[in-house]
């Protein structure tokens, strides 16, 4: 059964990015395997379009865990597969994980963000370098931890 396998810890960073305190680690039934996050990684989270407000009002501010998840798998260099990363941000925001500080988002919500990350999703994936280079540009010029 998929699940989180600790709390998500978050710093608060400049330009509403956050920064993991420490290893993050996912157990997807998707994916068949655990996803770890390292510490440091930088995040924007679920990056709703602020200038869409009804967009910001019902999905701004939800599924930290899963987004830091999706922008991992997004931004990982050898990560080459879109669709299962978006797969994998679905099943994680039905994990219901409150110990943890997860609580899953409702079956309408989480296929309201899903389907936004697939409508609009193309845009980071295809700078996939250049975003890896604006939020973790140390990992980007010396080597990701874990690869």
């Amino acid at each position: 059964m998929s699940a989180f396998l600790g709390p998500l810890q978050l710093q608060v960073m400049p330009a509403n990015r956050w920064m993991t305190l420490a290893p993050f680690t996912y157990d997807s039934d998707v994916y068949g395997r655990s996803i770890t996050v390292p510490a440091e990684f930088i995040t924007d989270l679920a990056s709703t379009p602020r200038l869409i407000p009804i967009a910001y009002a019902i999905a701004g501010g939800r599924a930290r865990g899963p987004a830091t998840l999706h922008d991992y798998l997004y931004q990982h260099p050898d990560w080459e597969d879109r669709a299962l990363a978006d797969r994998i941000f679905a099943e994680a925001m039905r994990v219901h994980q409150p110990e943890l500080g997860f609580d899953a988002e409702s079956a309408v919500m989480a296929t309201l963000m899903w389907g936004g990350v697939r409508a609009g999703g193309w845009w980071p994936w295809r700078r996939h370098g250049k975003r890896q280079g604006e939020l973790n540009p140390e990992w980007t010029r010396d080597g990701w931890p874990g690869s």
